[in-house]
């Protein structure tokens, strides 16, 4: 009888409720107006009109601890969707991440954290006594390399941070992210988390993920070659003749753009903290920035002279550009699609669009559990350490709903990504002269 005086609807009504001032979303059935919310939502507004109108049940899951769900009422339309259904894989994937609560594991975030801390001040420390201490040139160029290597483990500190407390507080969780991001490697916690949660929203959408979006330097798709809109720019991403030009040779430019790839992460973070855009804690950002752009020059400028400056930021960034190698890994290569991302194939998109490196238990702490790239994009909010105790479980689960889990070795991964950008690079020659298509290029393009 209760069911009587349930107010619902449908599944296409509940879809017209995906504006900016309007914006609607279905969790478990229950209608709920985020119109407001989405403007002080802490992972900013994107995630929420990327998945407006739809039923976003297995997303929230996946984002908020079990704790969030009694601040949802406040939202309540007391409207319920009508023809609310659940997919028997997310019904599996639920359970899953309710075993996952029960047993601890978002909780048990192990000693990984302190160690980390300690590993990257010894490393910090040592990259500063070999620039400060010695005249060796070859030390120097070491330091170098050292401090590419300790941005390396410092974004892991980072991206953990960002994802779940790894502090006692938010306040000192707030800390570690201005710390590691802005202050030690000179890119905003503030840009990394805009980017980085439409990422994992949009998973391999070429106009909605933005880590798919590197024209005019690369393009893991021939798709990109029509100028789609970037849904997450709002820009045009415009493939012109300077575009056909970089691409065509992007399989070998690949290496030498990911050691200058910090270039444009430091201009990226720029342009968003002085932007117009609505920046959390954008003065807290801006300080952080400040703090790296004194300490970094003044390192810098301890060298005896600028051939050994210049080597020794190239020597920096040459080291780091293995992880921004490694996160190219994860994505290039899997399936991409084109159009906004829906909240009923949740599970689908992430198998889809990631793949996994395999490695041995005792590289965990060189790839900082992003090896594990499915588990991640399944349970952004589980510890690093949890990673591979739950990947045989992943692993069977895809395997029943005869869905894929892609795991290669490291140099596996890089040739499928080599494989992938050089398809796209013999697509956009082919665009630039039409009549040279003939059975040589063909069969390169195929089976090269």
């Amino acid at each position: 009888m209760a069911d009587q005086h349930k107010k619902y609807i449908t599944s296409d009504e509940l879809k017209k409720h995906n504006k900016p001032h309007d914006l609607w979303l279905s969790i478990q059935g229950k209608i709920y107006n985020v119109t407001d919310w989405s403007k002080i939502h802490p992972g900013g507004p994107i995630p929420l009109m990327n998945l407006a109108g739809q039923d976003v049940t297995d997303a929230f899951i996946a984002f908020h601890p079990a704790s969030a769900w009694k601040f949802l009422d406040n939202f309540f339309t007391g409207y319920y969707l009508q023809d609310f259904e659940v997919s028997e894989v997310s019904r599996d994937y639920r359970n899953l991440s309710a075993k996952f609560t029960k047993s601890g594991l978002f909780e048990k975030k192990g000693h990984g954290t302190i160690l980390s801390l300690c590993f990257v001040t010894l490393l910090l420390s040592a990259c500063f006594y070999g620039v400060l201490r010695s005249d060796s040139f070859f030390i120097h160029m070491l330091s170098g390399g050292l401090l590419g290597f300790t941005w390396m483990q410092i974004a892991y500190l980072g991206h953990d941070s960002g994802h779940y407390n790894i502090m006692t507080s938010r306040g000192f969780n707030k800390f570690v992210q201005i710390l590691t991001g802005n202050c030690l490697t000179g890119i905003s916690i503030a840009w990394w988390k805009w980017t980085h949660n439409a990422h994992h929203v949009s998973c391999n959408s070429l106009d909605y993920d933005p880590d798919l979006q590197h024209l005019p330097v690369l393009a893991v798709s021939s798709k990109l070659f029509q100028s789609l809109t970037s849904r997450f720019y709002l820009r045009e991403l415009t493939f012109d003749p300077l575009s056909r030009f970089f691409v065509s040779y992007q399989h070998f430019t690949f290496y030498p753009v990911m050691c200058v790839a910090r270039v444009n992460l430091y201009l990226q973070t720029l342009l968003l903290l002085f932007s117009k855009r609505k920046v959390p804690d954008r003065a807290l950002n801006i300080l952080g920035i400040a703090v790296f752009w004194t300490w970094f020059p003044l390192l810098v400028s301890c060298l005896p002279n600028w051939s050994e400056r210049v080597l020794f930021v190239l020597a920096s960034f040459c080291v780091c550009a293995i992880q921004h190698v490694q996160f190219c890994l994860n994505h290039f290569a899997a399936n991409v699609y084109v159009g906004a991302p829906k909240g009923n194939d949740w599970f689908e998109k992430q198998t889809s669009g990631t793949i996994d490196i395999a490695c041995s238990p005792k590289m965990d702490w060189f790839f900082g559990g992003l090896q594990f790239q499915l588990e991640h994009h399944l349970f952004p909010r589980l510890p690093r350490c949890n990673l591979r105790k739950i990947s045989p479980v992943v692993q069977e689960l895809c395997k029943k709903h005869n869905l894929p889990y892609t795991s290669l070795s490291f140099v596996e991964a890089n040739r499928w990504t080599l494989r992938t950008l050089r398809t796209a690079a013999l697509e956009a020659r082919q665009l630039a002269n039409p009549a040279s298509k003939n059975l040589i290029w063909e069969a390169v393009n195929t089976h090269g």
